[in-house]
């Protein structure tokens, strides 16, 4: 089921890319903040597009979870970085540099050699508790700390990167225990399910972690609030994979290429970071304008 699960990781970091896009246009004409931020937004046509992006690449991501491994699912979830500035160029009147496309293919590339060398195994859907005490502590208290160095006094894009940070820790943890709760109901049934204590934990991770890019995408560009979110997820999620559930990565020679297609998703995603600062405007039609007014 390798295959089904990565076709639906794949969907759903699109739907993801559409969501984040739409959010950020939604929450670049606010200047508030915290809760007051998000009772502003769920009043906009834009941003409850976004959030039915977000709804769907939840679903997309059970689906994953359930037929592959965390260690698989959630570095796909790297294609939401090209995914989302192909969204958002044009979302935002934009044009993407040649260089861009560059950095979309570095992107692409690297997450193929990374993914084909390393092929993670061993989907376990469940951790004793004994596991799951130090990653909810390491996780919250890694959210928590990047929230408190994300002082209003900090520079734009430190605050994005931060806040960005956070909220990818969140979305790491919100996945494994999304995992745990959905092989609890492919296991057990739907009762099962709602007394799992994972279905409930998945919810308010789930819920910090939106509240958290929601304040990413108004702080600062998005540039830096989308590498912080798409890599740190996936860093933290493949650290989870193997510490909670067991999944195994191979070793021995394949870190070679394993290393290099980290390499190149890096170079791509720096790349990629760079073109957006040099978009350009796509001219708007003077009638084009009064209709969107």
């Amino acid at each position: 089921m390798i295959e089904l699960a990565a076709a639906f990781a794949v969907t759903g970091a699109a739907s993801n890319a559409v969501g984040t896009a739409f959010q950020r246009k939604a929450a670049s004409a606010s200047s508030r903040g915290g809760l007051r931020l998000l009772a502003e937004l769920v009043r906009r046509p834009f941003w409850v597009i976004g959030m039915c992006g977000v709804v769907g690449a939840a679903l997309f991501q059970s689906l994953a979870l359930v037929n592959g491994p965390l260690a698989l699912v959630q570095p796909l979830f790297i294609l939401e970085l090209p995914f989302a500035l192909l969204v958002a160029a044009p979302l935002m009147h934009r044009r993407l540099p040649r260089s861009g496309w560059w950095g979309v293919g570095g992107c692409v590339a690297g997450l193929a050699v990374l993914l084909v060398a390393a092929a993670p195994h061993g989907a376990a859907d469940h951790a004793p508790l004994t596991r799951w005490i130090p990653a909810l502590c390491l996780c919250l208290g890694g959210m928590a700390t990047a929230v408190l160095l994300s002082g209003r006094d900090r520079p734009p894009a430190r605050r994005a990167a931060l806040l960005a940070t956070a909220s990818a820790a969140g979305n790491a943890l919100t996945a494994a225990l999304l995992k745990s709760a959905t092989g609890t109901f492919a296991d057990h049934g739907f009762t099962a399910f709602l007394r799992s204590w994972q279905t409930y934990g998945f919810a308010l991770t789930g819920v910090a972690a939106v509240l958290l890019l929601e304040n990413a995408l108004q702080a600062g560009p998005l540039a830096a609030a989308q590498p912080a979110l798409t890599i740190g997820d996936a860093v933290v999620s493949l650290t989870l994979g193997m510490t909670l559930f067991g999944e195994r990565i191979r070793m021995g020679w394949w870190l070679v290429p394993e290393l290099c297609g980290a390499l190149l998703i890096v170079v791509g995603v720096v790349v990629l970071s760079r073109a957006v600062q040099h978009i350009t405007v796509v001219p708007v039609a003077a009638e084009q304008r009064h209709a969107a007014a």
